[in-house]
Parts: C-alpha cells; sequence; structure tokens
C-alpha cells in the first residue's frame, strides 16, 4: 500500500526543526551573546559618560536655585521700594497749592512753598464763521514766537517762523488741520459756540511761547487775512496770554516756563496747581526709619538662606559646585558686600554701606543684623539711610540686582556663565552617549552576523558527525 504524502503539519514541524537546529548549532544563544559582548565593549565608557552627565545636571540644578534665590531677592527689593515705604517721599501741607513727587534724588528737611503766578498759554479766539465747512480763502499764514505783553510783541530771534500754506478752497477746519499738522507747539481747533464756528489756537506754557499770526493772502484769496492777528491791531481775540510760573522756595524765588518743576531742590518734582500767596505751604520728606529697619531685618534672613544651600553646594567631597568658579564668584561677592560702598556720592557722615545700616558679616560667611548701628544710622541721617533703598544705580537695590545678574563685571564669572557652560557640556556629553550607543548597536549587528555564520559551521559538522556515526554504526551491525 502507498505510503500517504506528508501533512502541511509535519511539513511545519520539519521546517522548524531545521531552523532550531540552525539557531542552536552551537548550543549558544547567539543574540544574547552577541547584545553581552557589544555592552560589555562600551560599558565603561557608558557609565563614564553616564556619571559625568548626572553630575553636570546636579551642578545645573544646584547653580539654578542659587541664582534664582539671588533673582528673587533682587526683585522682592525692587518691588519693596516701588511699593512700601522705604524711600524717602515728599509731602505738602496744602495740595491744593501743588502737588509733590520723588525726584530722582533724595530729598530732607522742610521747605516753605509760595507760588505767586501759574505758567500760561496764550489762547487766541479768532472771528466766527457760519459753519466749520466755509472757506477762509488761500495764501499762507506764518507763526511767529516770542513775549505778548502790554499790547506789544518782542520776537524771540532764537525761534523760527513757521509758514502754513492754505490752498484755495481750504475751509476753517482745514486751516486747524494745516496749523496741527505743522507741528510747531501752537495747536488749533473748530469751535462751534453761540457766535457761530471760530478757530481756536492755543500755544506753549511759558512767556517765551506766546506767538502772532500773520496773513500773506494769494490773489484772489484775500479773505485769509480775517484770521491775522497781532496784539497791537486786535486784543479782543486774546483770552489768555502767555506767562511763566513764579514762586518762592525758602525764600529764594523762581521761575519756571512751565507749571512742573523738577529737582528744584534735590529730591523734589512740583507740579503747581495755584497760588497762595500770602500763605505759604510747608513741604516736608517723610521718615522711612521703621520699613528700613524690617527690610535689614528681611535682607539678612534672606542672605542667610542664600549663604546656607551656597555652603551646601560647595562643599569639599560632596557639593556639587564645590570646584564651580560662578559658585566661588558669588561667595566672594557676599564676603564683600557689607563693607562694599554702595552710596558713591555719599557725603562725609552719610551712610554709605549696607554696614552703615547694620549688616555684618560673621566669620563663617553668615550674616547678622547689628541693631545698634542700624538704629545709630537711622537716628542721625533717616533720609540718607532712605536714600539708600532706590531702583537707581545706586544703593541696595542695585548692588543685589548686580550680584544676581553677573557676579564679576570684569572677569564675567557668575551662575549664569557656570550655567551656560555646564549646559553646554551636558550637550557634548549626551551627543558623546549618542554616538557610543550608535557604536554599540552597530557592533551587536555585526556580532549577530558573524555568529549566525559560525552558527551555520558548526551546524554543518555537526550534521557530517551524526551521518558518520549512523554509518559507523550501521557497518558495525553488518559485522556482527
Amino acid at each position: 500500500m502507498a505510503s500517504a504524502p506528508p501533512s502541511s503539519t509535519a511539513s511545519s514541524s520539519a521546517t522548524a526543526q531545521i531552523i532550531s537546529s540552525l539557531g542552536a548549532g552551537s548550543g549558544i544563544n547567539t543574540a544574547q551573546l552577541a547584545e553581552q559582548l557589544a555592552a560589555a565593549q562600551f560599558a565603561s565608557r557608558i557609565d563614564q559618560l553616564s556619571a559625568k552627565s548626572e553630575r553636570v545636571a546636579l551642578q545645573i540644578s544646584s547653580a539654578s536655585n542659587l541664582r534664582s534665590l539671588m533673582t528673587t531677592l533682587s526683585t522682592s527689593i525692587g518691588t519693596l521700594i516701588r511699593t512700601g515705604d522705604l524711600a524717602v517721599r515728599p509731602s505738602i501741607s496744602n495740595t491744593n497749592v501743588a502737588t509733590v513727587s520723588k525726584g530722582t534724588l533724595s530729598g530732607s528737611g522742610t521747605y516753605s512753598l509760595e507760588v505767586t503766578s501759574l505758567a500760561n498759554a496764550q489762547r487766541l479766539v479768532m472771528p466766527a464763521y457760519p459753519a466749520a465747512t466755509s472757506t477762509v480763502g488761500s495764501g499762507t499764514l506764518t507763526l511767529r514766537f516770542g513775549t505778548v505783553a502790554s499790547g506789544g510783541f518782542n520776537p524771540d530771534a532764537t525761534r523760527d517762523a513757521v509758514d502754513i500754506a492754505i490752498p484755495t478752497g481750504a475751509t476753517l477746519t482745514d486751516v486747524a488741520r494745516s496749523i496741527n499738522a505743522a507741528g510747531a507747539g501752537v495747536t488749533a481747533y473748530v469751535a462751534n459756540g453761540t457766535s457761530g464756528a471760530q478757530l481756536v489756537l492755543k500755544g506753549a506754557e511759558g512767556a517765551n511761547s506766546g506767538f502772532v499770526l500773520e496773513a500773506t493772502p494769494d490773489v484772489g484769496g484775500e479773505d485769509l487775512a480775517a484770521l491775522a492777528w497781532s496784539p497791537a491791531t486786535n486784543t479782543t481775540q486774546l483770552r489768555a496770554t502767555a506767562t511763566d510760573a513764579a514762586f518762592t522756595l525758602d525764600g529764594v524765588d523762581y521761575t519756571g516756563t512751565s507749571n512742573t518743576v523738577n529737582d528744584v531742590v534735590p529730591g523734589l518734582n512740583l507740579k503747581l496747581t495755584t497760588t497762595n500767596v500770602g500763605n505759604p505751604a510747608t513741604i516736608s520728606f517723610s521718615d522711612p526709619s521703621a520699613g528700613i529697619s524690617t527690610a535689614m531685618n528681611d535682607l539678612t534672613e534672606a542672605l542667610n538662606e542664600v549663604v546656607g544651600q551656597l555652603n551646601d553646594a560647595m562643599q569639599r567631597e560632596t557639593g556639587e559646585l564645590n570646584n564651580d568658579p560662578g559658585a566661588r564668584a558669588l561667595r566672594t561677592a557676599l564676603t564683600q558686600l557689607a563693607g562694599q560702598r554702595i552710596m558713591v556720592n555719599a557725603t562725609p557722615g552719610e551712610p554709605a554701606t549696607l554696614a552703615d545700616l547694620g549688616l555684618k558679616t560673621e566669620r563663617d560667611g553668615s550674616f547678622s543684623l547689628d541693631t545698634e548701628r542700624l538704629n545709630r544710622t537711622l537716628q542721625d541721617a533717616p533720609q540718607a539711610a532712605g536714600a539708600m533703598w532706590t531702583t537707581g544705580i545706586f544703593g541696595v537695590f542695585s548692588t543685589i540686582d548686580r550680584i544676581a545678574r553677573n557676579t564679576s563685571s570684569i572677569t564675567g564669572i557668575s551662575l549664569g556663565s557656570s550655567i551656560t557652560r555646564n549646559t553646554a557640556l551636558q550637550k557634548t556629553l549626551a551627543d558623546r552617549s549618542a554616538a557610543l550607543a550608535e557604536k554599540q548597536e552597530t557592533l551587536r549587528q555585526q556580532m549577530i552576523s558573524r555568529f549566525a555564520a559560525m552558527d551555520t559551521r558548526v551546524s554543518g559538522s555537526q550534521s557530517t558527525l551524526s551521518f558518520l556515526k549512523a554509518q559507523i554504526d550501521a557497518w558495525n551491525s553488518s559485522d556482527n
């Protein structure tokens, strides 16, 4: 009886056996072996890079935390100065006379203010027209500047006249627009009052900002002459004369072309609002002592927090930043902080350092507050102490802010430069790790290929050996 054809199951089983023998001809898991050998080849270098990367990451984190502490401290001081009661601020006994505000410097003492007159701007109201769309003739209007007083005009030789072209068909509204477009310091608009449409012109404050308006009509545009004005020909259209401000501060007479007077005395800006002849107002400056005491206590605590974290980071054996130049620069800056002269323009006897405000550096680098010295400074020079709390280029804020931004303006060494350097190193290490991983994978693939070829040869040898053993066994059986 003929044998049945092999089934698909038998065929699959035979194929599996062949694949199994080929894969295990040597009895070794070559894929696993290739992976282990490739890993062993690169293990030490990868471990070294991993250790370096981990340390660099810790250095970046530690430096970033320290810089964040200093930046937060700087920001807090700036906010406190702008919104708190640290700065010396002026006040006035009669707020109707003037508005007072702090100048670029710090003020002190008291002052007597008497306002004789306010600065005014010249204002003209021109003849009435039926409507803003009424035509006015054509030609050229010329503004000349100077002093208008007692029915006369004294021109200012330092200011050029300004010509304004008025085209044919121009309306009253067009004239106002042309004057404004000239940018000469005179503004114009059309007022629609009970008399009709009238051109209103207004100059700048100050006696020397008076003006006259001349008209040079075109042929056929003679109506433009109605808009000319001078005090010699018409005073009824002059509704306000340009004048200077005049006031007395502590018995000293002052004048100004504006009602806003800045730094008339150190630390004082004025905006005059009304006259008070015979009834002077008193200007005084606040005493910031209580706010400064609180701020110095808070500053000392905040600096000690920075010092504590810095000391941990710079521990000789375990610190992440034990050999970091940015951390060393920060430590140097903090060590010098109390004695650093932060008010370079302070006069002899005035506080100029944080030590004058009681900040004291201990032997271990931490800070303490010498309340006796602070109280003595606040008693002797409260306004000068308050002047140290400003957002200007000198003082407590600018000093802390410079440390936060860049410890050394000469060398450029700072926590920021350390972070930048280590971030670049971190990328380099990552690139090297990726390159090693790629080389390891290439080696693994090469080993798999080589082991497969070896396995095939071993498998072939085993097949030959099995055939020979079977043949020998057959011979031995036949001999028997």
